[in-house]
């Protein structure tokens, strides 16, 4: 047996674990819990709680930990030992069914939005037995649900699970109407790739903006970035590949499905991409890769990066949300099939979605919203802010078949169920991949190409499989009452593609032409997070939130308050960042480079009246305006950030932010991006882009 099969999921309660630990009949209870969303009997949960606790201690655990993910974008954990006084003065190891099921961390130092105040400290933690259990840094991790005293979600995980509850209920019905009774459950799948960067720590640590925002906000572009691209899917530096050796294994031992390891475009940039999970399993997964990254990277010296845009210059880093429906009998509903009423079946899942997109393009734009990621939505790296759909040219043309009901030019003419011609079996996938396109159909899956690459996906995922639910039960409703299945079937499709073709889009979409044909369309051009976040809760988007049970319309305010509030103090952390930068170190290093400038220019002259200073000169002329300019710059900044500050209402203060402290913040970096290209080296205080990006 290899070392991977030896090592893989070895540091979790799986499957494999809990049939081997527990009595029979537990784990068919747990089973059921776990497929069927039944409630789990106390006693079962106790002798659950027992073996999970004997196993972990083998493993050489000693504490245990309800792990959440709460409105911070990261991960939580409060740790409790195993540990009871025993009746001899000594100690025994226990664990119980209800420290299982239910914890109490404190709530009220987590962003709440409003749903908590200060003095209300009691949240609770809750067990979710379809994410195994498992073990990190000797503590048992049991992944959870956190909400508030009242039942408020308090975290990402809870409407996810409960945005896959309703895409399942309504794809069901579909299932139902197609005969397959066969079904028990259908789940969202998802492939997260997820692209970093990795930087030398020893650097990283002599950069204040990496230290406290995680990008550079200054730094002159250097002699050579990503114009050869040479370094994309280029032979892997050593260092980098010993980083991403520990990595696999430390991520296969967790169960994590670590499969795909390469160098993205830029330099130091690189990406992992995992096999398909269900969407709640991947987006812990996720989280969990994320989090080892980053220590694998410590103990190699190095940084690894996930801001969305730490340099300037050369291309971002986000994370492609790789997104499909199956079934629990395998059956993948984004799939063309091999029969006429496979394709039929597929056509209104396909329907669904594309529906789905351009009725909820704003819930989209806000799914992916957020201060990182507006440097990076539409920079010619990235899908731009607009929604739109590629499906490829063969889909379109049979779409268009569909819609107009004649024949299809591309594909052989066979007679259909749905009464349109086109092949039983339809195209699969015979078109280029769209790497420009925010939301991409690649054969059977559609990938979200706009999430950020520090963003958890369960908000993105939450959204897609909400909207992607409401047209599903809009389609059920509408064929459940047809007398005729087949013909209400073709009259639907077709009334779909002609009503929401305009969000289908095959070409360019970095192209300004792109744009200004998206504006015709009547597509949304939200470009920024400011212009983003109200459409959160707008009413029809809190109406269908509240029709599927995925958020209550104060669990939505309070979201829309959070990530406003978010965006304002990333920017007011990398103002102050800047300005500490400018005014402690750029400033007086210039300042000593102009100093001994203008000393050398003396000497010249002292000891040859006649001698040229020409170059010391200008030099001192150029960096002493560049010098005023910073300063002046710094205290406009200094001042829009005071007066943003006092303004009150949260969605002024965050237009406050973006038109003018945003503005500014652009105009101080290019005064001193211009200053660092005429300083020499010896004077410039900080490791450039050229150290940090080639001295790996």
């Amino acid at each position: 047996m290899s070392r991977v099969t030896e090592i893989f999921g070895s540091m979790v309660f799986n499957d494999s674990v809990m049939k081997e630990r527990l009595p029979k009949e537990t784990y068919q209870a747990l089973k059921r819990t776990m497929n069927e969303g039944r409630h789990l009997d106390p006693h079962i949960a106790g002798i659950v709680a027992n073996e999970m606790k004997n196993w972990a201690i083998e493993k050489g655990a000693t504490h245990y930990t309800h792990w959440f993910q709460p409105m911070t974008g990261v991960t939580a954990e409060k740790h409790d030992s195993f540990i009871s006084p025993g009746a001899d003065g000594g100690v025994i190891m226990e664990f119980s069914g209800k420290e299982l099921i239910k914890g109490e961390p404190d709530a009220s130092s987590f962003p709440s939005g409003g749903l908590r105040a200060t003095f209300e400290a009691r949240g609770y933690t809750a067990w979710d037995p379809t994410s195994y259990a498992f073990i990190k840094d000797g503590t048992l991790c049991i992944p959870t649900a956190f909400c508030s005293y009242c039942g408020e979600a308090l975290d990402k995980k809870t409407p996810l699970l409960r945005s896959m509850q309703a895409i399942n209920k309504q794809a069901l019905r579909i299932l139902r109407l197609f005969g397959r009774v066969e079904v028990g459950r259908v789940d969202t799948t998802v492939g997260p790739e997820q692209e970093y960067f990795l930087i030398d720590r020893a650097l990283y640590e002599q950069r204040k903006d990496l230290l406290y925002t995680r990008r550079t906000l200054f730094g002159a572009r250097p002699p050579k970035g990503q114009e050869l691209e040479d370094h994309y899917f280029g032979a892997i530096r050593l260092r980098v590949s010993a980083f991403m050796k520990e990595l696999d294994e430390e991520l296969w031992k967790l169960g994590i499905l670590a499969k795909t390891k390469h160098n993205e475009v830029a330099p130091a940039q690189h990406e992992l991409a995992p096999i398909f999970s269900t969407t709640n399993i991947a987006a812990d997964h996720n989280q969990l890769t994320m989090e080892i990254m980053k220590k694998v990277a410590k103990r190699h010296g190095l940084v690894c990066i996930f801001q969305e845009k730490p340099f300037a210059g050369v291309n971002g880093s986000g994370k492609h949300n790789n997104w499909s429906l199956s079934t629990d009998t395998g059956l993948n509903l984004l799939e063309p099939g091999e029969s006429p009423q496979d394709n039929a079946q597929f056509l209104l899942f396909l329907s669904a979605v594309i529906k789905a997109v351009d009725e909820y393009q704003d819930l989209l734009r806000v799914s992916v919203a957020s201060a990182g990621n507006d440097h990076r939505l539409g920079a010619n790296e990235a899908p731009p802010a607009i929604i739109s759909l590629f499906l490829g040219d063969e889909l379109t043309a049979v779409l268009k078949s569909i819609e107009t009901g004649q024949p299809c030019d591309t594909v052989d003419r066979t007679e259909m169920r749905i009464g349109v011609h086109v092949l039983p079996s339809l195209p699969k996938d015979t078109t280029d991949r769209n790497r420009t396109s925010p939301f991409a159909f690649t054969g059977n899956k559609f990938e979200f190409r706009m999430l950020g690459a520090a963003a958890s996906i369960s908000g993105p995922n939450t959204v897609l499989n909400t909207i992607v639910a409401e047209e599903l039960g809009q389609f059920a409703d509408e064929l459940e009452k047809a007398d005729d299945f087949t013909a209400a079937l073709n009259t639907l499709i077709r009334r779909v593609i002609r009503e929401h073709k305009r969000i289908i889009f095959n070409g360019n979409n970095y192209s300004d032409d792109w744009v200004e044909e998206a504006q015709r369309r009547g597509l949304l051009n939200l470009k920024s997070t400011v212009d983003a976040l109200p459409c959160f809760v707008a009413d029809k988007n809190v109406d269908l939130f509240a029709r599927h049970k995925v958020f209550s319309r104060e669990e939505m305010v309070s979201r829309y308050e959070i990530l406003l509030e978010n965006y304002q103090k990333v920017l007011h952390i990398e103002a102050l960042t800047m300005l500490d930068m400018a005014r402690k170190d750029i400033l007086p290093a210039v300042e000593n480079y102009i100093r001994d400038l203008s000393d050398t220019a003396l000497s010249k002259k002292t000891l040859s009246p006649q001698a040229s200073c020409t170059v010391e000169e200008e030099l001192v002329t150029c960096l002493s305006a560049l010098c005023s300019c910073v300063y002046h710059k710094a205290q406009e900044l200094d001042r829009a950030l005071l007066d943003a500050h006092a303004v009150e209402d949260t969605r002024e203060r965050a237009a406050r932010y973006h038109d003018m402290v945003f503005t500014l913040m652009q105009e101080l970096r290019a005064a001193a991006d211009e200053m660092e290209l005429h300083t020499a080296a010896k004077y410039w205080p900080f490791p450039t882009y050229g150290d940090l990006l080639f001295r790996v």
